[in-house]
């Protein structure tokens, strides 16, 4: 989802620097970010880590491929979305179809005139097995068969 992001800013919001200051510390656009409050220094300790809730936009495509406006999932990274950029990003087009509202932290994107484009700030391969595969790899499969 992170890098979805940032491909996104670039070509789309024609913001040619953006990053994530993972990569760039210096870039004038941040779409992503260290965990607010987190100290660059000492982050050693400081991840995101385990099941958080998600809540899910009605009538998107997280909800209907997990049937559900309510979804946990497993998270393990230190790098959130900078929330300063969401409007610029929803008059685009983007769709934040999950966050994690306790924190207001972005999970799930969409783009909204795109067939089937999700990404998400969880991990879903964690609580995906081959007899039961994470909603979004089994949708995303669903859809290649019926494009094919």
């Amino acid at each position: 989802m992170q890098i979805a992001c940032i491909e996104f800013a670039r070509n789309v919001l024609n913001l040619k620097e953006a990053n994530s200051t993972e990569f760039d510390e210096r870039t004038p656009d941040p779409i992503i970010m260290l965990i607010e409050g987190k100290d660059r220094e000492k982050i050693g300790g400081t991840l995101r880590l385990g099941e958080y809730p998600t809540t899910v936009l009605p009538n998107s495509l997280c909800h209907r491929l997990y049937g559900s406006e309510l979804v946990h999932e497993r998270h393990r990274h230190r790098y959130e979305f900078n929330n300063d950029y969401r409007a610029e990003f929803e008059k685009a087009g983007m769709v934040f179809s999950g966050i994690f509202k306790e924190q207001g932290l972005v999970e799930v994107v969409e783009l909204k005139d795109h067939p089937f484009f999700i990404a998400a700030q969880f991990h879903p391969e964690f609580t995906s097995r081959p007899s039961k595969p994470n909603p979004l790899f089994k949708g995303f499969i669903e859809e290649i068969i019926k494009a094919n």
